[in-house]
């Protein structure tokens, strides 16, 4: 008789809903590992089991190590897992998609292929920023016009609520400690914010690179994104900072330290999801494990794969 290590491969048909995994868990300073059909994490207060196929995004932060076993459990269950800094403060990789379906990958594709649905997606973001208003009948430059507008008087009421001078945003990528202690504060915040977006854009499979605001980077569409909370989050955060913080103070690093503590709830995370699907128009519990793989015809559309197409007739 054949003996199994561990638990058998887990079906797609089985795997839990979206809707119904665990959205996001971060681990920190702890080693990961597998028993039977769990994740076991260890850190200095003890070890936790965690079944795998409850799990959507497993984010990894400083201290992290995974066990080869661990991995494979995870591939197995179409868990997503991300690479980054403190709470999400930073991206640096990321491993398999959470969903199977590159659904929302082809409907990203397809609404910014198309300069009608791009700009109805992109009037879709402005319009979240002015929920009081209706913006449906203004054109890209009125809409870049009215948003600038909005970020100045934010500025300028964050300046007077934490008397911090300010003049304009003015900043050198290549040289942080250039700017004034606002500006670097501003800087570390968005950076931060940035890092957490995209994660959850990959984490769900999307593009990075196709944005509907912005364009020509591989992080257009993290930049969209970001943009819709700024306003509310890191902006206010970076005035706070700069306002209580001593001239030899490390500004940056207490501001990502500030943003980190800013994510712990769980509920931006929640929140970005909930406005990618609504931007994409996607319903939020619609079934994302679809392991149906197709094979593209310019005439037909799809076709099924694994068949030999060489005895087909022409």
């Amino acid at each position: 008789m054949k003996k199994h290590n561990g638990a058998k491969k887990t079906e797609l048909n089985e795997l839990p809903r979206i809707g119904d995994r665990v959205t996001f868990i971060y681990v920190e300073h702890a080693k990961i590992n597998r028993q039977d059909s769990a994740i076991t994490v260890l850190d200095s207060k003890g070890i936790v089991r965690i079944p795998a196929s409850m799990v959507g995004v497993l984010l990894l932060g400083p201290g992290t190590d995974v066990s080869h076993r661990a991995i494979e459990l995870i591939g197995d269950t179409g868990t997503s897992m991300v690479w980054g800094g403190e709470r999400g403060v930073r991206h640096y990789a990321h491993g398999r998609a959470l969903a199977h379906s590159s659904r929302l990958l082809e409907r990203q594709a397809n609404l910014v292929s198309n300069t009608r649905s791009r700009l109805s997606v992109a009037r879709k973001m402005y319009q979240m920023r002015f929920p009081n208003e209706d913006v449906t009948d203004l054109t890209m430059q009125q809409l870049r016009g009215r948003e600038g507008a909005r970020v100045r008087e934010v500025y300028r009421k964050q300046s007077k609520l934490h008397d911090v001078e300010w003049t304009k945003r003015e900043y050198n990528p290549d040289d942080f400690e250039s700017g004034t202690p606002i500006n670097q504060a501003l800087s570390a915040a968005h950076v931060s914010l940035y890092g957490l977006a995209y994660s959850i854009i990959v984490a769900l499979g999307m593009s990075a690179g196709l944005g509907f605001v912005h364009t020509g980077h591989d992080l257009s569409f993290v930049y969209d994104i970001a943009d819709l909370y700024k306003a509310d989050l890191t902006i206010p955060i970076a005035f706070e900072i700069a306002g209580d913080s001593l001239p030899d103070e490390d500004i940056g690093r207490k501001t990502r330290l500030r943003v980190r503590d800013a994510f712990v709830d769980g509920k931006i995370m929640k929140k970005i999801v909930k406005d990618l699907q609504y931007l994409m128009d996607i319903e939020a519990d619609e079934e994302m494990f679809i392991d149906v793989i197709n094979l593209w015809d310019d005439k037909e559309e799809l076709v099924k794969h694994g068949v030999n197409y060489e005895e087909v007739p022409q």
